[in-house]
C-alpha cells in the first residue's frame, strides 16, 4: 500500500507507532500498553534533531552565501527538509512533545499514534484525553487531540480538538468561536513565552469538549423529516435549489449522504435513527471513509491529510455549523 510516512533507512520501518487496533495505512509498530511522551517519541522513531544550515550556490567558480535563508537539516540523515528564514526558530519533536505532555497533563492522556511525513518535515501525535462523551444512550464520543509540527518553514506548531465517535471511528469537527482554528505557535520570536500562552489557552479543551456534548445532545434528539434532511443536505454541499440543473458531483454526494443517514454505522440505534446528530454523522462518515480525494493515488495519507487540514475537514466544519443553526443553540 502506498503512503508518505517517512521510512528509517537503517531499520526500514515507518516512523511512527500506534495503540490498539492497526490503523488506516497498517504500518508502523504496535504497543501492547499506553504510550507517553517519552515512550511515543521513542517508539515512533521521532527523536532526531534538526539544525540550521547555511546556504551557499555558484557561478562558475564563483561561490556566494545566501545571508537572509537557511536550510533545516535533519542531522541523523543529512536531508534538507526545507529552507527558511534566518528569524525561524526551530523546535525539536522532544520539545513538541514534551509541549503536548505539559497540555494534556502528566499521566492523564494516552497516546494512540505519532508518526513523521516525507522526508521527516512534519510530526504528528494524537493523544486520547480520559472521560468519554455519552451522546445518546450508548452512542459514545472519545476525545482526542493532535499537535502536528513542521521543520520546512510550511507550518506553526499546531493543536486541534478531535472527537471520534466509537462506533463507526468517525471524526467529528466544531469550531468554538475563539478557538477556531485550534492553537498555533510561529517558529518565531520567543518560542517559550508563546508555550507558556498557549498552555493557558489550551485551557479552553474543557469548554470545547462540554460545549460539543451539549449541542451534540440537542442534536440528537431534533427529529427531521425527509424535506428537512434534504433541505440540510443541501446546505452542507452548497446545493442551490433555483438553479436549473446542479453538477452530477454534487447530486451524487448528496445521494450517498442520503443513503448514509439511513444506513451509515450506528445511525440506526435507538435514539439517533432519524436525529439531526444521524444527518452530521452522514457526513463524518462520507468523509473519513468514501469522499474521494484529488489527487490520492495510492496514498492513504493524503485522506487523513484532507480529513484533518484540508477540504475533507472544512466540509464536517460546514456540516456541523448549518446542524448549529437548526438546533438554535448559542456559542
Amino acid at each position: 500500500m502506498g503512503h508518505n510516512l517517512n521510512i528509517n533507512n537503517r531499520t526500514g520501518k515507518a516512523r511512527m507507532f500506534y495503540v490498539g487496533e492497526e490503523p488506516w495505512h497498517g504500518l508502523g509498530i504496535k504497543l501492547n500498553e499506553p504510550a507517553t511522551a517519552k515512550q511515543a517519541i521513542v517508539a515512533a522513531d521521532l527523536d532526531y534533531k534538526v539544525e540550521k544550515a547555511p546556504l551557499s550556490w555558484m557561478v562558475g567558480d564563483h561561490k556566494a552565501w545566501i545571508e537572509d535563508h537557511k536550510a533545516v537539516v535533519r542531522m541523523d540523515t543529512k536531508q534538507a527538509l526545507g529552507v527558511v528564514g534566518d528569524g525561524y526558530k526551530l523546535i525539536q519533536n522532544v520539545e513538541a512533545f514534551s509541549f503536548f505532555d505539559t497540555i494534556v497533563g502528566e499521566g492523564k492522556a494516552i497516546y494512540h499514534t505519532a508518526g513523521a511525513l516525507g522526508r521527516g518535515e512534519r510530526i504528528w501525535v494524537l493523544a486520547k484525553l480520559p472521560k468519554d462523551l455519552v451522546i445518546a444512550r450508548e452512542d459514545v464520543v472519545e476525545k482526542y487531540m493532535i499537535l502536528t509540527n513542521s521543520h520546512d518553514g510550511t507550518s506553526a506548531l499546531k493543536c486541534y480538538f478531535s472527537p471520534v465517535r466509537v462506533v463507526c471511528q468517525n471524526t467529528l469537527s466544531m469550531s468554538l468561536k475563539d478557538a477556531k482554528d485550534g492553537i498555533s505557535i510561529r517558529h518565531s520570536g520567543d518560542i517559550m513565552s508563546k508555550v507558556k500562552e498557549a498552555r493557558r489557552v489550551l485551557g479552553i479543551s474543557i469548554k470545547y469538549y462540554e460545549t460539543f456534548e451539549e449541542i451534540a445532545q440537542f442534536m440528537a434528539k431534533k427529529q427531521l423529516s425527509k424535506a428537512d434532511v434534504e433541505t440540510y443536505f443541501d446546505k452542507v454541499l452548497g446545493i442551490d435549489k433555483a438553479r436549473e440543473k446542479e453538477s452530477a458531483v454534487l447530486e451524487n454526494r448528496k445521494d450517498d449522504l442520503l443513503g448514509l443517514f439511513e444506513h451509515g454505522k450506528g445511525n440506526d440505534r435507538p435514539g439517533v435513527r432519524g436525529s439531526l446528530w444521524a444527518g452530521y454523522n452522514a457526513v463524518t462518515e462520507f468523509v473519513d471513509h468514501y469522499k474521494t480525494i484529488k489527487g490520492q493515488g495510492d496514498d492513504p495519507t493524503n485522506r487523513l491529510k484532507s480529513i484533518w487540514f484540508g477540504a475533507g475537514a472544512r466540509l464536517k466544519e460546514k456540516a456541523f455549523d448549518e446542524a448549529y443553526a437548526l438546533v438554535g443553540a448559542k456559542r
